[in-house]
């Protein structure tokens, strides 16, 4: 028999304090791996889906997946509102462009600030004042050309661009810490004020230090500048975990 309890039920005014959500490609490894150990903390819970996507990683492959991003919002938490909101693909940033992810997301959840690599890479350069970059990505040539164009727009200079020619981003985060650092090395440029290494799926947050020591300049990754940035839109201070030079560097709106 089941005794029905006659009590009154109180209410948490939150479940959680922040909620950040993730809309991931379908086949990503490393953003949550990565949000996970450097963004969720007490009071802030990171909330994850997922965005049908195919390989190869090409331009048009990345381009199908716009029709799908209002969706994927939509089934995060359904109802629910989020501080922030993290689309996590660099390439298909610049493919779609910002804006067009931006609105999709904000069909769905039109309270969230919402943030791209790109756009998280952006304020990075901004706060450690860079204005000429090497930049590095795993991508096949047609994908990472777009890369150049899309920062030069922003007035910054791209003064040595280099790709690994993959196609797959599953065999992107399975790179390994020293070929990513040496291929690092290699796409440095003696003019670059800084390094970007372009792509959610490669497991750069963690070497960047070590590559900072290396080129003796900033390096900023896509998830570690959008972690950064997460951070900071929740008037919170970088990680201490992975050190470099971007999460001792604060977030310009931060006060």
């Amino acid at each position: 028999m089941v005794q029905l309890l006659e009590l009154p039920l109180t209410m948490r005014q939150h479940i959680v304090a922040k909620r950040v959500g993730l809309l991931m490609l379908a086949t990503d490894h490393t953003a949550e791996l990565e949000f996970s150990r450097l963004v969720a903390r007490e009071g802030i819970a990171i909330y994850t889906n997922r965005v049908p996507f195919a390989n190869p990683t090409t331009p048009k492959n990345l381009q199908a997946m716009l029709p799908h991003i209002s969706a994927a919002a939509e089934m995060l938490l359904p109802g629910s509102d989020f501080d922030v909101i993290y689309y996590g693909c660099t390439s298909a940033s610049v493919v779609i462009g910002d804006a067009a992810i931006v609105s999709a997301i904000r069909k769905a959840k039109p309270a969230a600030t919402i943030i791209t690599p790109p756009i998280s890479a952006l304020k990075a350069f901004e706060a450690l004042h860079v204005k000429n970059i090497a930049l590095l990505t795993p991508y096949l040539v047609q994908t990472s050309k777009p890369m150049e164009p899309y920062f030069e727009n922003f007035g910054l200079n791209v003064v040595n661009h280099s790709c690994l020619g993959m196609e797959d981003d599953r065999d992107m985060a399975r790179l390994d810490r020293e070929c990513l650092i040496e291929a690092a090395v290699k796409s440095n440029h003696k003019d670059a004020d800084c390094l970007f290494i372009s792509c959610t799926a490669l497991r750069s947050v963690e070497v960047a230090g070590d590559i900072e020591k290396l080129i003796d300049k900033p390096v900023v990754t896509s998830n570690q500048a959008a972690v950064w940035q997460c951070l900071g839109l929740l008037g919170l201070a970088g990680p201490t975990l992975d050190h470099c030079q971007l999460f001792a560097t604060p977030y310009p709106d931060l006060d």
